[in-house]
């Protein structure tokens, strides 16, 4: 009983609420506010959310805020305890290459051996797997459609049906800005090779060992891999745990709140303690209604 009044008396001490806020936010889970649209319509802006940091292994620890590691990288791989990989079409929680300290969430689209293009259609993959394995496309994407680009096949659009918040404007302005940014000597702000491919200009790129090609569901105002590259596993903090609050901000254009003020800062309770796969079945009904 004097160990336990002892632990009692520790926790509720300043010092100790304190050590153990940390020990949650390294280990266990850390708040974290969707702060754009790149992810309309599955995750929205306001949407709070905990990331669930032990998805992927145990990220190194570091000092929130600040983003400053408390203990050596001894690895190379940016997690005390070394994990699975992110698996394509989830969503994930990561720190992108050309930052330090910033979260992005984005979903994985493609993992190390894949190649990706990006047309005037979408996004085409070819898994590695289908290398050696010529019936694994069949297999894994039964009734997606595919194409032929230098004698392999890819698949378009891969997680469209099963993930119902990914989508496309019609123009694919995303492609049409990138090809414009590739023909002006723009390359660097790009991560992708434009080529030309069965006589049509596509963006191609082969991801590299251990990484992992991040795109945002709403493919057309998204600031993604195709413009900052893949994103290496030692980059990789967790997957979206649940929503625990959500508001609509000026941005939610669905709203009207960017000319109407009244539909700001408004509680979105629908969408409250819901995982990513809880959103998807809201969309899914949404869609069905409508």
């Amino acid at each position: 009983m004097k160990f336990l009044r002892s632990v009692y008396a520790f926790c509720s001490s300043w010092v100790g609420t304190i050590i153990i806020v940390l020990l949650v936010i390294f280990f266990i889970a850390q708040a974290f506010i969707i702060p754009s649209r790149s992810m309309v319509g599955t995750l929205y802006e306001g949407d709070m959310l905990f990331v669930k940091k032990f998805s992927y292994g145990i990220p190194i620890p570091k000092i929130p805020w600040i983003e400053l590691p408390v203990m050596p990288d001894f690895k190379n791989n940016g997690h005390l305890i070394e994990g699975d990989r992110p698996k394509r079409g989830e969503v994930v929680v990561f720190i992108p290459p050309h930052e330090k300290k910033s979260y992005y969430v984005k979903r994985n689209f493609a993992i190390g051996g894949d190649e990706v293009l990006f047309t005037s259609e979408g996004f085409y993959l070819h898994p590695f797997e289908s290398d050696t394995d010529k019936t694994y496309i069949a297999k894994h994407y039964p009734n997606a459609m595919t194409k032929e680009f230098m004698g392999k096949i890819f698949v378009l659009n891969p997680y469209k049906n099963k993930h119902p918040g990914i989508h496309y404007q019609k123009d694919n302005e995303t492609f049409h800005l990138m090809e414009q940014l590739a023909t002006q000597g723009a390359e660097a702000n790009i991560s992708m090779q434009l080529i030309q491919m069965e006589g049509e200009k596509v963006f191609y790129k082969k991801i590299n060992h251990d990484e992992f090609f991040m795109i945002g569901d709403n493919r057309d105002n998204s600031s993604d891999s195709r413009f900052w590259g893949s994103v290496a596993y030692k980059n990789i903090v967790g997957s979206p745990w649940f929503v625990y609050f959500s508001l609509s901000l000026k941005n939610s254009l669905e709203m009207d709140a960017e000319n109407n003020p009244k539909k700001r800062y408004l509680v979105r309770w629908e969408r409250m303690f819901k995982s990513v796969e809880g959103l998807e079945k809201i969309i899914k009904k949404e869609k069905t209604t409508h």
